[in-house]
């Protein structure tokens, strides 16, 4: 059982990185800001998502 709701949990926290990559390639942040964004939420997930909540791109 604890396979099966780490992979759930996994897949969700998945799903919500890509929403936030997503987000941030539509915004209106220029090129090289939308570029490190990207790259904080790829190579840091947990830390990188919520500094990007607090402080990331709006719009």
């Amino acid at each position: 059982m604890g396979i099966e709701v780490g992979g759930l949990l996994g897949l969700i926290w998945l799903v919500i990185v890509v929403w936030a990559i997503i987000k941030v390639a539509k915004s209106s942040a220029g090129g090289l800001a939308k570029l490190l964004w990207i790259l904080v939420l790829l190579f840091f997930p947990l830390v990188g998502l919520i500094i990007w909540f607090l402080l990331g791109p709006k719009g």
